[in-house]
């Protein structure tokens, strides 16, 4: 049994590091295209079918079977792409703060209106590029000044293009169990838009006292709802 965990948009796998010590399996984190492990990818070219062909490699790599995958935020889109290539592997997903929208949508259009702004005015040439200013208020609003400068440390640029590319939702409809951590701090995936999430996912949900980067500010909270959820 393993971990497998999908960072969210602006960051890469060491946005986990935190996260790994605590957890009771063995974890992989993955990079998803264009930063950190496959930095080498032009982040202009890159789409969700790349996301997720990038997490089927790194558990197949590994021949990870009775995973437990858990995607971060952004990762929600990805997810269900990876329950499509690869199911036999996948025992549970645990969504974390995760962007769900309906079907056949963008994650843009499904996006708090003021987050919606902050994210547009961060894109440049096809690249989203989080400013410090932005993401001290989305993302480290339940951080001590040194966590928050180590959370910040980690930005990384994204792809602008999987912002508007219509997400598949396909995957959802396995019949693989899933739980999705409502984080009730959260000021980046606000409280209004878990819950449209939650509703459509129809997952156990576990509510986490924390902001969007539980991951960095409460790595061993986090890190007990997994190792619960791994069984």
């Amino acid at each position: 049994m393993s971990f497998v965990l999908i960072h969210g948009a602006g960051f890469g796998a060491d946005c986990w590091d935190e996260l790994i010590p605590y957890l009771s399996a063995e974890a992989l984190a993955v990079d998803l295209p264009g930063r950190g492990t496959r930095a080498d990818v032009a982040l202009g070219t890159v789409t969700l079918a790349d996301c997720a062909d990038a997490v089927r490699e790194d558990v197949e790599a590994k021949d990870l079977r009775d995973v437990v995958l858990v995607g971060h935020s952004f990762a929600g889109v990805t997810v269900p792409l990876v329950l499509d290539r690869i199911p036999e592997r996948i025992r549970q997903v645990v969504l974390v703060s995760a962007v769900v929208p309906p079907d056949g949508s963008r994650v843009l259009d499904q996006i708090d209106p003021g987050v919606r702004e902050l994210v547009e005015q961060s894109i440049t040439a096809g690249v989203y590029h989080q400013a410090r200013v932005g993401a001290v208020a989305m993302l480290c609003n339940d951080m001590d000044e040194a966590t928050a400068a180590s959370a910040l440390s980690r930005l990384a640029d994204d792809s602008a293009a999987l912002l508007s590319e219509p997400v598949n939702l396909r995957g959802y409809r396995r019949d693989i169990p899933r739980t999705y951590v409502h984080l009730t701090r959260d000021q980046c995936y606000v409280e209004e838009f878990q819950q449209r999430s939650i509703a459509l996912l129809r997952a156990e949900v576990i509510d986490l006292d924390t902001g969007h980067m539980a991951m960095i500010s409460a790595p061993g909270k986090l890190a007990a709802v997994l190792n619960a959820v791994h069984g």
